[in-house]
């Protein structure tokens, strides 16, 4: 299968190299460097920044059976489906679309569990950002006939990203809501989500990604801590606390998140359904030591 990936990032890089047995793989990156890099590892890799896009380009879209984008939302002039829109129309191949989103776009659901018929409730500008971009690649896809499948992604944590790197570099804090609790998603349960949607032909459709878990942000700091056999860093009440202002809805919006449609479904099966799992294994492969 060709699939040709609008941001070959974190997530895509990880189906790209453990699925390279049947995609083809192609993609965008947004520095000179990334494209090298990707090319060295077998990606036919182009540079697009939103401003330039590299010789090639539009052929290697046109070539698709399938695009997975993970470009985050940006100015009108510089998203991919404005810039490409004719190169997608045109893809003789194409029959799937597979676009990473995320989870903010539910907004505040006062820590309720919810599934994809949530009400989608944000008020942050990257989420409505997101809802945005959701329908219109969905417009695309039927526009082409081909199926869209919307990945609504929890916290991405794996290797070299993650709390346990954190801790060693300093940058953890334990901040304390009460009632607080998020889903993480490990970027080997993305990558098989999204090679469940790319291979069982189903109606394209909404999909949460998370884990089974969620759990409040400082105890995953905490459970890191003990793993690394060092001191937590202190508990900061929300309410005192400093943070930026584009993480505020991060602690002001509280949901759990159901993967029960992907399971029943997709037959999915997490690697990783708590972030114990996730953090022990990456503990046990050095993460967040020698720092």
């Amino acid at each position: 299968m060709r699939v040709f990936f609008f941001g070959a990032g974190y997530c895509a890089r990880r189906l790209i190299s453990r699925e390279r047995r049947w995609i083809a793989p192609s993609g965008t990156a947004r520095s000179a460097e990334t494209v090298a890099a990707l090319r060295a590892d077998g990606v036919e890799a182009y540079l697009f920044d939103g401003a330039r896009a590299e010789e090639g380009l539009e052929r290697a879209v046109e070539r698709a059976e399938a695009i997975v984008v993970s470009i985050p939302p940006r100015n009108k002039g510089e998203r991919a489906l404005d810039r490409f829109a004719s190169a997608i129309a045109a893809a003789p191949g194409l029959r799937r679309i597979v676009y990473y989103s995320t989870v903010g776009v539910y907004g505040d659901h006062g820590g309720a569990w919810i599934d994809e018929t949530a009400e989608t409730r944000t008020h942050a500008p990257r989420g409505l950002a997101r809802l945005d971009d959701e329908a219109r690649w969905r417009e695309a896809g039927r526009a082409r006939g081909a199926e869209v499948d919307v990945l609504r992604l929890a916290g991405i944590y794996g290797p070299g990203r993650n709390a346990l790197i954190k801790l060693r570099q300093g940058e953890a804090r334990r901040i304390v809501r009460a009632g607080h609790v998020l889903n993480r998603a490990h970027v080997d349960d993305i990558a098989e989500y999204a090679r469940l949607v790319l291979t069982r032909e189903l109606e394209g459709q909404i999909w949460n990604v998370a884990d089974e878990e969620p759990a409040p942000p400082e105890d995953i700091v905490a459970y890191a801590a003990a793993l690394l056999a060092v001191a937590p860093p202190p508990a900061e009440d929300y309410r005192k606390a400093r943070v930026s202002q584009g993480s505020e809805h991060f602690f002001v919006e509280n949901r759990r998140i159901s993967i029960a449609k992907a399971k029943a479904l997709l037959d999915f099966k997490p690697a990783y359904p708590t972030y114990r799992e996730g953090l022990r294994a990456l503990a046990a492969a050095g993460e967040g030591r020698g720092l």
